[in-house]
């Protein structure tokens, strides 16, 4: 059974928007799908030409995907809730690699402070202990 794939799908491929499981069924399909890589030509050709879509002006200018400082606030619990349903909306339905990305990013870099505070707490702690008893 093969797998058919949206213009916008392969547009999206060929702006490697897609998620990593979906860019590897197209590549798996392209290898024995003459079809499919003609449709990618048509696809590259018509860009070639000036021919854009609303859609692929969206996606190449990342037209949608929240901001740092956005996602910042999402991480805090901060946003409205519609904005916070938009970004999950995001990482769980779309799988919007520059979202998913730049949270993980932000995850990390959370944890990262969250244990260098925690460092810092213990040695302004052990330094004043031995002033406490006096």
């Amino acid at each position: 059974m093969s797998v058919e794939f949206t213009k916008a799908e392969l547009e999206a491929y060929l702006d490697e928007a897609l998620d990593a499981e979906r860019m590897a069924e197209v590549e798996r399909a392209l290898r024995s799908r003459p079809e499919l890589l003609r449709r990618l030509a048509q696809i590259n050709a018509r860009r070639d030409c000036g021919v854009h879509t609303v859609g692929e002006i969206w996606r190449r200018h990342h037209v949608g995907v929240p901001t740092r400082e956005e996602l910042g606030s999402y991480l805090l619990g901060v946003l409205p809730k519609d904005y916070a349903a938009y970004i999950r909306f995001r990482v769980a339905t779309l799988k919007c690699r520059y979202t998913v990305a730049n949270l993980q990013d932000l995850q990390a870099q959370q944890q990262e402070a969250e244990a260098q505070v925690a460092a810092r707490r213990r040695k302004y702690f052990q330094s004043s202990v031995g002033r406490l008893q006096e």
